[in-house]
């Protein structure tokens, strides 16, 4: 079985639960709160239920454990190849990660044994000397809360140079890309990584001087029919973003999403990339332009 996100999450919070039933009582009220503490939102409609029912032997109808002493949880071998298998990731080596006793781990697999046809294909450079240089500047300028100069190429090809306040670094896994939020004096900027000539540490900057505007947010609201393990698949998919999941019977979720709008774009993308069991709710405005691209695939084919 694949060691995923979502594996982990149930891992640690069972960890959690049976280290609290060894040390007090354990109630239902408890349990729904490590599970909230500890793993997705969405796992307190299936992790309680499967313990009550027994569909996870781990706990009596008391909620009681046959352990004497609290688990520990030493890393696994299959932990230790998944985690030796990130590191062989370019993206997470950007972040110097330590790698103390994976020397001789075997890795799971290795990247090239991925195709993904989904994604765009001129991802940032993430091997580059150069690139790999303003990147670590600009980490270090967010741990240090430094100013930093930035001379990058628009997409124009117009050249700019920005005194500025970097505060935030995001990744787009469908461009392949790392961009850094920067705020002006009057305004905020978004720079990709790879657009980057030069970038040099300033001075550091004082809070009076650091105000981001704050991103506009939307709310998405999806249903979700769960055929070929969707809701799984969907929790996954859009773990990074803050939502809400209410079940509506045994096979329908409703899903409200709430995501910056800038990265609009990008949500229509992963939404149709689902097909008929995601339904937009609203907006409307949202629909419509689902509605456009699948008009747009029709004509293409046609």
């Amino acid at each position: 079985m694949l060691f995923s996100e979502v594996y982990g999450s149930y891992y640690n919070v069972i960890a959690a639960i049976l280290t609290q039933a060894v040390a007090d009582e354990l109630t239902d009220g408890r349990i729904n709160n490590i599970v909230r503490e500890a793993a997705f939102g969405e796992s307190v409609l299936t992790i309680p239920a499967a313990l009550r029912s027994e569909a996870w032997p781990l706990l009596t109808p008391q909620n009681a454990t046959p352990l004497a002493h609290a688990p520990t949880m030493p890393l696994t071998l299959l932990q230790k190849r998944w985690l030796k298998t990130l590191l062989l990731d370019p993206r997470i080596r950007l972040f110097d990660p330590p790698d103390a006793g994976l020397g001789d781990v075997e890795p799971l697999y290795a990247p090239d044994d991925f195709c993904y046809f989904d994604r765009c294909l001129d991802g940032d450079p993430y091997e580059d000397p150069q690139y790999i240089a303003h990147f670590k500047t600009i980490l270090t300028a967010l741990r240090e809360k430094r100013r930093l100069r930035v001379r990058f190429v628009g997409r124009l090809g117009t050249r700019h140079s920005w005194a500025c306040i970097p505060y935030k670094l995001e990744y787009s896994s469908k461009d392949d890309k790392f961009r850094v939020l920067t705020s002006l004096p009057r305004s905020t900027m978004t720079v990709n990584v790879a657009r980057i000539k030069s970038c040099e540490l300033l001075d550091f900057r004082t809070e009076e001087s650091y105000r981001p505007l704050p991103p506009v947010r939307d709310t998405l609201v999806l249903e979700l029919t769960d055929e070929r393990n969707a809701l799984e698949r969907v929790m996954l998919h859009f773990s990074h973003l803050e939502k809400q999941t209410v079940r509506l019977d045994e096979r329908h979720y409703r899903l409200t999403l709430r995501y910056d709008r800038e990265d609009e774009t990008e949500l229509l993308i992963r939404v149709l990339s689902f097909g008929p069991v995601l339904r937009v709710v609203s907006p409307d405005s949202f629909a419509e332009k689902v509605k456009e691209r699948l008009d747009k695939q029709k004509n293409l084919r046609a």
